[in-house]
């Protein structure tokens, strides 16, 4: 699954033209695109899709919904180890034909393309 989930900014940085925030998940911190929310500041949050920042969040919406997506386990199935979700760690038995090959993609969806690079 693909959520648009809320995130707030903890930092904005220019890197090669774009501008992009270190953004917290609920305790999950990933890199965004902020092209579509020029005017996004340090401190607020957004609605993060596939690594965009899509729309502007009240901070009491945004903890609501976290809490919510948390309790349901959404966070964990977006963020989490998709190696876990499979079973186990690549090349430890997990689902037949998945995993641990060499170059074998390493991202989930909705990483971002700097963090697929890592």
């Amino acid at each position: 699954m693909c959520l648009a989930v809320p995130g707030k900014v903890m930092r904005i940085e220019e890197r090669d033209g774009t501008r992009m925030a270190v953004v917290d998940f609920g305790g999950v911190i990933k890199d965004v695109c902020l092209e579509y929310l020029p005017d996004l500041r340090v401190g607020e949050y957004a609605i993060v899709h596939v690594g965009f920042a899509l729309q502007r969040l009240d901070e009491e919406s945004a903890r609501k919904t976290l809490a919510l997506f948390d309790e349901l386990g959404l966070l964990q199935e977006e963020f989490g180890d998709p190696w876990e979700a499979l079973g186990g760690a690549p090349g430890a038995g997990g689902a037949p034909g998945v995993g641990g090959a060499p170059g074998a993609p390493g991202t989930m969806a909705g990483d971002t393309p700097m963090e697929a690079a890592k």
